[in-house]
């Protein structure tokens, strides 16, 4: 049944008025800039067959998805999300990028016609439904790693040989930051989510997990083909559609770390005058100081524990062997009933101990922030994760150290560490 199927596409596909002519056939890579929602800041890429005899022209697409999809959330949330290759007419494919405006950039291809035969009947094996699915994975397999490994059968291996023994500039981290530099809180958060594993030396091979990787590295490749003749494989290029206010694709990473401090810094000293403002027994600035503890906790509590759910639960591997559970945890949590609790204490007694534990929860987020640093002197754990560490640092020392109130805390519970760290008759 399948050999029959397949025989009438190639009917209908190559028929024209007569038999099609060695020069019917195009091959052609379609790459599109990012979109609006954070899973399209990628990019995208697709595989276009022309048959000039016919003007038909098809457009093969391995980045398929739907929401709808039976346990779509279940399967996102375990990283095991089923993505689908499915083929369509090119000029309804391209209108939809347009329409969006996401920019198209066509890449027409110097290959033989029997090459482009190969790749036709790979990609129409791939559309079948028995084929069709696949499991996602960011940087192993999706849409460009897939058109990425078209353009090496085309090549007979030639395009991996070259590429993946080329040492790239960037690390994953790094190609990832190049994309979603833009946005500072969704910049930080998926960077906090990712662990040493995107951290290490990759190829250039590896790099093209991104679609726009792909078009650069194949503008100046050069192959053999299976004529023995040396072809340059982008015979042209054209820029179709120019979107309009996305921001630009860095060269290189922005080093982020200065921002991340400089908003932690600016962070630790608003709530440090919250603090102040309650040693004044302004009650507003009890107030705001346990809720300022409250929503700190409640934010990088959730990022904690959403970096403990992912990397211990399911397959989301990029996720594992990250540092930043050393000091996002989700015992950050707590402290969101606690700043509540803080001021709204009645009891003199209980408003000490909320905020004893308060100070307690913020400190072992310091001291795990500072192992975490030092484990990068480790030659085997490295974890680009500076501006992580940065952000929090000085938010868990204001919540952790601050000297207002901290003499009452430690005379009620650790007298003889209080003469010690603060001798009667010192003011606070």
């Amino acid at each position: 049944m399948i050999k029959k199927i397949v025989l009438i596409f190639f009917l209908v596909f190559f028929s024209g008025t007569s038999a099609v002519s060695a020069q019917d056939l195009k091959m052609k890579l379609a790459v599109m800039g990012a979109g609006t929602p954070v899973y399209l800041w990628w990019g995208h890429i697709g595989l276009i067959i022309e048959n000039a005899s016919t003007g038909q022209s098809r457009f093969y697409d391995w980045g398929i998805f739907s929401f709808n999809s039976d346990n779509f959330i279940g399967n996102f949330i375990s990283g095991r999300l089923l993505y689908s290759c499915g083929v369509s007419r090119t000029e309804y494919s391209l209108e939809a990028y347009r329409r969006i405006n996401r920019s198209i950039k066509i890449y027409t291809l110097d290959v033989p016609q029997e090459t482009i035969i190969k790749v036709l009947n790979f990609a129409e094996n791939n559309v079948l439904p028995e084929n069709c699915d696949y499991y996602y994975h960011l940087f192993n397999d999706n849409c460009s790693t897939r058109i990425r490994d078209i353009i090496d059968l085309a090549t007979d291996g030639q395009f991996s040989a070259r590429f993946k023994n080329e040492a790239s500039a960037f690390t994953l981290r790094d190609n990832v930051r190049r994309r979603t530099w833009f946005s500072p809180a969704a910049d930080w958060f998926l960077n906090f989510l990712m662990g040493q594993n995107v951290d290490g030396p990759v190829t250039v091979w590896e790099d093209m997990f991104a679609p726009a990787e792909v078009g650069k590295n194949i503008e100046d490749f050069y192959y053999t083909d299976i004529y023995g003749a040396r072809r340059k494989l982008v015979a042209s290029s054209e820029i179709v559609f120019e979107s309009k206010g996305r921001p630009a694709v860095l060269d290189a990473p922005r080093v982020q770390w200065p921002y991340q401090l400089a908003a932690g810094i600016l962070s630790a000293l608003i709530f440090c005058f919250f603090f102040f403002l309650q040693s004044k027994k302004i009650k507003a600035g009890k107030v705001l100081a346990g809720l300022s503890v409250s929503i700190s906790g409640l934010v990088f509590g959730i990022c904690g524990a959403l970096l403990y759910f992912l990397a211990v639960f399911t397959d989301h591997d990029y996720t594992y062997n990250n540092a930043n559970m050393i000091f996002a945890t989700p015992l950050l949590l707590a402290t969101v009933p606690l700043g509540i609790s803080y001021f709204t204490a009645k009891n003199h007694f209980k408003y000490l101990k909320y905020n004893l534990l308060i100070r307690i929860i913020w400190l072992l987020c310091a001291i795990g922030i500072f192992i975490s640093m030092l484990l990068k002197l480790l030659p085997f754990f490295y974890q680009d994760n500076l501006p992580d560490q940065l952000l929090m640092l000085p938010i868990a020392l204001v919540f952790s150290l601050n000297p207002f109130g901290l003499k009452e805390v430690l005379d009620k519970f650790f007298p003889r560490l209080s003469q010690r760290v603060l001798p009667r008759g010192k003011t606070e």
